[in-house]
């Protein structure tokens, strides 16, 4: 690796900078005045942080999300979409220095991170961060690194962390720019997280970092209308492929802009075109912790979130109605502008399409009750009795909370067949840190994802590795539990 003249790499940056402000957009004004790019903001932060003096509710948070990514990649790992994936990483017959999660065999981290983050997204059950899963590519890209460089669990999770508050200021930066603009976060956020995560856990200093930042702003990728399909969790892999190769790139000494996220033609005015932004959402980096408030929401369901309101709304009144399915007319479900946009009315024609279908995830609510993930099999969608029951289904923006994007209310009425009605709204679902999971029911899914990769011994031999995590001195007891077998 050459030698790197950090001096000079900042003032290039800086040059760099006030080049790029001549030809910049109105909308980075704001950034042209504080006279400090935002990549060196992150930069800093990334190379200052110091977990050893994280609130204990930081490291709850960072423990708690470690466990319930590690146990959907085991699931989705059994995806056929992490199938297709994990072979294509697999017939590269690259350089085996990591571990590939529920397969059995090694290849480089960059391909690792792929199939790791294609596993982490494949059935949606991973937790909601920031904006959607704005993270999930973050600990699917950790996890090869560090195990290629012999990395502590604590490195891990302050990484993770700092990925996390890092997603957080890019997504409050522009807020609308995921609901209202069509964006997926997890491809275009989540990349740059995984990117400056994967910096601060190589210990890269913070010139490098900023041309962490600057490639990831290049690499960012990923549409909405993709949504039910294999690339939807792809926007997940690849994100986590590209925060290896970011990192790895500038630590090589390969070089970016300074302020290729807020610069004429950069990221925020390529990607918001026209949205608001507000830079000042970088202010408190390192001094508010995001991972905990607002928090990320686990999921309940492995399903799109932004349903998972309507189907608490659904269950509730499954309940209250008891056996009465036969006499419901029909089924009018309430949700965001942002959810109705994501969320389709027809019958789904395929595992990924039944994620993200209405109709589906409200018939098999109410006649079969909470979405598992026996729910999304060949078998299940071609239930004709839920199939029947779905026409009853329809779904709208409800006007009461239509702009809602901070969450994903849901309200359900059911209509009788003698014209009695039955209503219930849900403005926080299952697993949110205003109504969040217990315990016993994070174990519960843990247990039940791993299950699908892992026997039972080896299942609960990871789930009691990983809820330790914290305590940890390294991975050696972790890395063969993840083999699949």
């Amino acid at each position: 690796m050459r030698t790197i003249d950090h001096a000079a790499c900042w003032s290039r940056r800086l040059f760099m900078a006030a080049g790029a402000s001549s030809f910049a957009a109105p909308a980075i004004a704001q950034t042209v005045a504080r006279k400090r790019p935002l990549a060196e903001m992150i930069a800093d932060y990334a190379v200052s942080y110091d977990f050893s003096n994280a609130p204990a509710a930081v490291v709850e948070a960072a423990r708690v999300a470690f466990i319930d990514t590690l146990g959907v990649m085991l699931a989705g790992s059994h995806e056929e979409v992490a199938h297709i994936a994990a072979e294509m990483a697999r017939d590269e017959q690259s350089a085996p220095l990591a571990g590939v999660v529920g397969r059995d065999f090694r290849a480089s981290p960059q391909l690792a991170a792929l199939a790791n983050g294609v596993a982490a997204h494949a059935m949606d059950y991973d937790f909601s961060y920031a904006s959607g899963q704005a993270v999930s590519a973050v600990i699917p890209a950790l996890l090869p690194l560090a195990e290629a460089r012999g990395s502590s669990p604590r490195d891990v999770l302050a990484a993770f962390v700092v990925g996390c508050e890092v997603a957080a200021r890019l997504v409050r930066a522009s807020p609308q720019i995921s609901a209202k603009g069509g964006w997926h976060a997890t491809g275009m956020v989540g990349n740059i997280a995984a990117g400056v995560a994967c910096a601060r856990l190589l210990k890269l200093p913070a010139a490098q970092i900023v041309d962490v930042v600057g490639i990831g702003a290049s690499l960012a990728s990923g549409v909405s209308a993709n949504f039910g399909t294999m690339t939807k969790p792809l926007h997940s892999g690849n994100a986590a492929r590209n925060g290896v190769t970011a990192a790895q790139l500038a630590a090589r000494g390969f070089t970016s802009s300074a302020t290729a996220l807020e610069g004429g033609s950069g990221y925020y005015a390529t990607f918001s075109r026209g949205l608001p932004v507000d830079f000042s959402a970088f202010d408190d980096l390192g001094t508010v912790n995001n991972i905990v408030a607002p928090g990320y929401s686990l999921k309940r369901y492995p399903c799109g979130g932004l349903g998972h309101a309507a189907i608490d709304a659904a269950l509730a009144l499954r309940e209250q109605l008891g056996g009465r399915a036969g006499d419901i007319a029909k089924i009018e479900v309430g949700v965001t502008k942002n959810a109705f946009q994501r969320i389709g009315g027809a019958y789904p024609h395929s595992i990924e399409s039944a994620k993200f279908s209405m109709p589906y995830l409200g018939a098999w609510t109410v006649l079969r009750g909470a979405p598992a993930l026996a729910t999304f099999t060949e078998k299940s969608i071609a239930d004709p009795e839920v199939k029947a029951f779905s026409a009853k289904i329809t779904h709208h923006v409800d006007a009461e909370f239509a702009d809602d994007i901070a969450q994903a209310p849901g309200r359900v009425v059911v209509t009788m067949n003698n014209g009695e009605t039955f209503e219930k709204m849900v403005r926080f679902a299952s697993g949110s840190p205003q109504n969040p999971m217990s315990a016993a029911q994070i174990e519960a899914k843990f247990l039940d994802c791993a299950g699908r990769a892992l026997d039972p011994a080896r299942a609960k031999e990871a789930f009691a590795w990983a809820s330790g995590v914290t305590t940890r001195s390294s991975f050696a007891g972790l890395w063969g539990a993840l083999k699949a077998g």
